[in-house]
């Protein structure tokens, strides 16, 4: 946990928009990772995360979705990396990881939404992944300020819906 938050403030800190405001401390996000692991103890998220000597580094998330008539569909959350452990590709390989663990679940679908202008914005074409379009004045920065969203979506695994798919 303690790593984890290190991460989160971390990039908060370094602007990401990510849910949170401003100022933000490794302290403040512990209640966030608690509630992310019973969510994942509850089989509800996917959780992946990198290490460099035994120090986590990176995480990125897929919330599952639950709802009956989108059992195939999950949302990509808080792609993270530490900016000291930035240019690794561990980017890369934690949305292999989750993509991976995804479609093992039986998901062929993946949401997610960026800032639109961020450092995010410009990995995520680079994975695969389609833009949508933008939504203005979605959030606030972590400063204040609007910010205006990106969405994308990659199909995975067998990109079937899961009724048609045998």
């Amino acid at each position: 946990m303690p790593d984890l938050s290190e991460v989160l403030a971390d990039c908060i800190n370094g602007g990401a928009s990510l849910g949170f405001m401003l100022p933000f401390s490794p302290d403040d996000a512990a209640a966030y990772w608690q509630e992310i692991a019973a969510q994942v103890e509850a089989g509800h998220i996917i959780l992946a995360l990198a290490e460099i000597d035994d120090k986590v580094v990176g995480t990125v998330q897929v919330g599952l979705a639950t709802k009956p008539n989108q059992p195939h569909r999950g949302d990509l959350m808080k792609l993270l990396v530490h900016r000291c452990a930035r240019g690794l590709g561990l980017s890369r390989r934690l949305m292999q990881a989750v993509e991976a663990e995804a479609a093992r679940r039986g998901r062929t679908l993946l949401v997610l939404d960026t800032a639109t202008g961020s450092e995010a914005e410009a990995i995520y074409p680079r994975f695969g992944w389609q833009r949508v379009g933008v939504i203005p004045d979605y959030a606030l920065w972590p400063q204040g300020g609007l910010c205006d969203t990106t969405v994308f979506y990659k199909r995975i695994g067998d990109a079937r819906a899961p009724s048609q798919a045998a």
